[in-house]
């Protein structure tokens, strides 16, 4: 019987047909029926090249800024594109139509922080698809981070957080296949040794980057030395690390920009009468002769990309397929070049290959110029109040992901609150933000989201404590306006409140605590009622007079607490007669001496002697440690009418503020203050604290004046009796120390002709020395900030800067950053340390250092706490040189632990400790060892291992780096003894600890 259709039904059965074929060419496409362990990817994956040929890697890629000239999501989502053309979730959509349309084709992507967020929208058809462009090499992730991080003003804990976090995200989606080799360091303004030891310890194999200073580059190019093999650490064995110059900085050839957003010709081929084959062809083999003759190897990379290229990637693609179909057939004439889709990692793999030898390299690639006049020295200090601001995201994450383990939370707004800080922390590690490069719109938009994630730390942390303590209802708040001495809670619960100290370290710190409160008599008791001494101090009047502050509370409470992990203290008000005798309610004394005379004032503790000159007001000696040295400190400013966020150009010889000093002194039996007043928009508190190892000095700077409309550079200057004859140290990233020196680089003379000054500063982010053969002088800060020591016993620190110089080739705007209508105000320390050099003292910076960085974090109920309700890991059978990295949930039944030697093979050496008891009391089944990030198994690490010229290779087939130990492996069920841990000088271990779901 003949059956009778409706239209509507035909039409139903067409559309629902069209669809059944479209599902099942996608998937073909996805591979559905390619299972993942046939899947290559990889090495394995690279295409062939040709001996005997010039092999042309060319490496389509697009370098996508979290936040630059635009914020984040402007960039990701395409808006306001007269600022600047982008749309980054159009290149993916865009590159992965065109890749799944010729198996030749190679794309590498790496910022994850954008990809992850376009991901999470797609659908499961896509993802396939996206899958098996990976699980063939066809789409390569390089790099890996949440971001592409700066090198120089970036401390190494938030760097090894953001490429946890983005290779975990690479590693739940992709599997072995989604794994970064390469590290792809293009962007970056200077280069760090610390960031190649890095990535050396999360077993990449190499890295390329763009920028160098000119002068070393014009000389590496005629010496075939732009790729080399980087001793990335003086104090960790197989850290040799391949570092590869790529030659035109980041972007195609000069001519050969097929993106939409260039203006280059297209290849025009068949009939067409402007058809160009053979002049494109033409020019483009002579690019490569040139540039064959700039590198050792018969391969050679040339990049294809820049910033957000590909959004219409077609337009790429079939040009480039073009490109090498015509270079290639001159094979058949007789030419050498052979034209192939690649990626950083394939172009890596055949160098190594090769068993081609490269030059050496020790120190760091910095500074950076682009030119004589243009030291990028700006940035290290540029936008200090949101280098501290991160700092605080640091700080908090760490608390919150160490109490998120021990209260083992679960809920799943917990969860993504701490993702959330996380991947927030990965953006402020970003070459623009960090930095403090981008455009004011930017920046502000970054302290948004820099406000909102600490929030949400705060939140979890104060979860966790609920959990801890058995306090369903505790308040736990986190005051974020410390930094100028104000907390809402304790103005308005000032007569009875509880401080709840958090100590992020591994061992038991006891630590001077500051509370903002009101001018009262306080008793101070700890969790057993025992009570503590304390006193007020005031807080500095230009504090009080900043107009956004509330002055309900005008004082400091200082009291001296100890933590293990979480102690409590309960502030309570009482009447004057009230107050134990043993507690100083008040400073003992007040000396003003706003009126001098000819004498010095001397300001000391049991163990620190300061003395002032009355006439200058300024520090004159500092006796500690048994050395009494002459340590004078002034202020100064470098006026500049070209400097901009990244180049520090000075027009004119440093300025010292020499007006003298007015100044107060508050000494108290705990803290001895001296109240500095240096011009209308400097001051400063210089702090000692009774037992303290160092000098603080608080300082306060802005709004800087520019009403000569002259920029200027504000630092900070301690001159000393130290014969250092032009050498100073400072950290590489908060590890190890680097060996600088005045006009001096390691592989080239720099040019410092039209700037001395600007060409000697160096990043400081925790720290910067110079010695004689006695004594040392050494200053922490706790924040990026850039240094230098120009003259003998010197060392300058820059604090603050403001410019009205528009730099057209950067934000094109000036870094002129207002706060109510006024330029900004910014406040922050430094700490000085004075020690003989045979005492070794340098052991001593870095646990100081630890503590500046993460200090106890303070909480703030009305509630007490009485105790902890459960048993709490104990690291303080942790050597003295353990720090507690990490600690953080990793997954639902997974904790990540990271621990850490922190001293160098100068300060340290090998110790061993057993983690069972921690392993227990953190509910663990299982325990493995990985590779720094923790996204790898450290027994399969295998990493490219290249020689240096003159050493030759030991092999006549390629080597690679292996563990130098036996991974940690083991079960609940063994013996205590196979869970000890063995730490090297600088050494750092990463573990990760399956357990048991509740």
């Amino acid at each position: 019987m003949k059956s009778v259709f409706s239209v509507k039904t035909i039409d139903r059965e067409l559309r629902t047909m069209a669809k059944v074929k479209a599902f099942g060419i996608l998937l073909v496409l996805c591979g559905f029926y390619i299972s993942q362990s046939e899947s290559v990817c990889g090495y394995e994956s690279c295409p062939a090249t040709k001996p005997g040929m010039i092999n042309i890697h060319m490496v389509p890629h697009s370098h996508d800024d979290l936040g630059w000239l635009k914020t984040v999501d402007q960039y990701y989502y395409g808006s306001r594109q007269g600022i600047q053309h982008s749309g980054a979730k159009y290149i993916f959509e865009s590159v992965v139509t065109e890749l799944s349309k010729d198996s030749r084709r190679r794309f590498i992507q790496v910022e994850t922080g954008f990809f992850a967020k376009w991901w999470q929208d797609q659908s499961e058809i896509t993802k396939h698809i996206v899958k098996k462009l990976v699980n063939e090499g066809r789409m390569e992730f390089t790099g890996g981070g949440w971001s592409m991080n700066d090198e120089a003003a970036v401390n190494y804990q938030s760097v090894i957080d953001q490429f946890t976090v983005g290779l975990k995200f690479l590693n739940e989606n992709f599997g072995e296949c989604g794994r970064p080799r390469i590290g792809w360091q293009i962007d970056a303004f200077g280069h760090s040794r610390e960031q190649a030891s890095m990535f050396a310890q999360m077993g990449f194999d190499g890295q390329f980057f763009a920028r160098m200073d000119m002068t070393d580059k014009n000389k590496r190019v005629d010496n075939l030395g732009l790729e080399m093999i980087w001793d990335a650490s003086e104090t960790l064995k197989e850290m040799d690390f391949f570092t590869g110059m790529l030659y035109q900085h980041y972007s195609a050839p000069s001519g050969f920009c097929f993106d939409t957003r260039c203006g280059d010709e297209p290849i025009i081929d068949g009939d067409s009468y402007d058809n160009n084959v053979k002049s494109r062809v033409d020019e483009f083999i002579n690019y490569a002769a040139n540039l064959a003759q700039k590198y050792r190897s018969t391969h050679i990379m040339v990049p294809m990309g820049d910033d957000f290229h590909y959004e219409n990637a077609i337009v790429n693609y079939e040009n480039m397929d073009k490109l090498i179909k015509y270079v290639n057939e001159r094979q058949a004439s007789g030419s050498k070049y052979n034209l192939i889709y690649s990626t950083a990692g394939c172009y890596l793999n055949s160098l190594h290959q090769s068993l081609q030898s490269f030059p050496n390299k020790t120190q760091d690639f910095l500074p950076h110029s682009h030119e004589a006049k243009s030291f990028w020295t700006g940035f290290f200090t540029s936008r200090p109040t949101a280098k501290r601001f991160e700092r605080d995201g640091n700080h908090i994450l760490q608390v919150a992901k160490q109490l998120s383990v021990l209260a083992n939370l679960s809920s799943e707004k917990q969860a993504k609150d701490l993702d959330y800080l996380r991947q927030i922390m990965g953006i402020m590690q970003h070459h623009d933000a960090i930095t403090g490069t981008e455009k004011q719109e930017v920046s502000n938009d970054y302290d948004r989201l820099m406000y909102d994630a600490i929030l949400g730390g705060a939140d979890t942390a104060r979860d966790a404590l609920r959990v801890l303590t058995n306090q369903p209802n505790g308040e736990f708040q986190s005051c974020l306006r410390l930094n100028i001495s104000e907390c809402a809670f304790t103005k308005d619960n000032a007569d009875n409140f509880v401080v709840t100290l958090y100590n992020p370290l591994a061992h038991t710190a006891t630590q001077y605590v500051r509370v903002p409160v009101k001018n009262q008599n306080y008793e101070v008791t700890d969790a057993k009622g025992r009570v503590v001494p304390s006193e007020i101090v005031p807080v500095p009047w230009q504090v009080l007079a900043l107009e956004f502050r509330s002055n309900e509370t005008q004082h400091e409470l200082v009291f001296k607490a100890t933590a293990n992990k979480i102690a409590s203290y309960n502030i309570k008000k009482v009447d004057k007669e009230e107050s134990s005798d043993v507690i100083p309610q008040n400073n003992k004394s007040r000396q003003d001496t706003s009126t001098h005379d000819d004498g010095e004032t001397v300001v000391q503790t049991s163990q620190i002697k300061l003395v002032i000159d009355n006439q200058t007001g300024r520090l004159k000696t500092v006796e500690m440690n048994g050395l009494s040295e002459k340590v004078e400190q002034s202020f100064g400013m470098y006026k500049t009418a070209r400097s901009c966020h990244y180049i520090f150009r000075q027009d004119e010889d440093l300025q010292i503020v020499d007006d003298a000093y007015e100044f107060s002194v508050y000494e108290g039996d705990l803290v001895k203050e001296v109240h500095q007043q240096v011009n209308e928009w400097i001051s400063q508190v210089i702090r000692i604290y009774e037992g303290g190892d160092h000098v603080e000095f608080e300082w306060l700077v802005g709004p800087i004046p520019v009403d000569d409309n002259l920029g200027k550079e504000i630092v900070t200057i301690f001159q000393s009796d130290i014969s250092n004859n032009g050498v100073f140290y400072t950290d590489s990233n908060g590890r190890e120390m680097l060996r600088r020196e005045k006009d001096w680089r390691e592989d080239f003379t720099p040019d410092l002709s039209e700037q001395p000054v600007s060409g000697n500063y160096y990043p400081v982010t925790s720290r910067i020395a110079l010695q004689d053969n006695s004594r040392r002088m050494t200053l922490l800060n706790d924040r990026s900030q850039g240094g230098t020591s120009l003259q003998n016993g010197r060392l300058e620190m820059m604090l603050h800067r403001r410019h009205l110089f528009r730099d057209g080739s950067g934000a094109d705007e000036a870094i002129n950053e207002q706060q109510y209508g006024k330029g900004l105000i910014a406040r922050g320390k430094l700490y000085l340390s004075l020690s003989a050099v045979e005492d070794e003292p340098t052991a001593l910076e870095r646990i100081a250092e630890k503590k500046i960085h993460l200090p106890f974090w303070k909480f703030f109920s009305k509630e007490s706490v009485k105790e902890v309700k459960q048993s709490l890991p104990d690291f303080n059978d942790f050597p003295e040189s353990v720090h507690l990295l990490t600690l953080e949930p990793f997954s639902k039944d997974e904790i990540l632990f990271r621990v850490e030697n922190f001293l160098d093979q100068t300060e340290g050496s090998v110790i061993s400790f057993n983690i069972r008891s921690i392993f227990d009391l953190l509910g663990g089944q299982s325990i493995r060892e990985t590779t720094l990030d923790g996204n790898m198994a450290l027994s399969d690490m295998k990493r490219l291992k290249f020689h240096h010229d003159g050493a030759g290779p030991s092999h006549s087939t390629p080597e690679y780096f292996t563990s130098l130990h036996k991974p940690l492996e083991a079960e609940k069920s063994q013996e205590d003894g196979d869970f000890s841990v063995t730490l090297k000088p600088m050494q750092i271990r990463t573990f990760i600890i399956k357990k048991e779901l509740s």
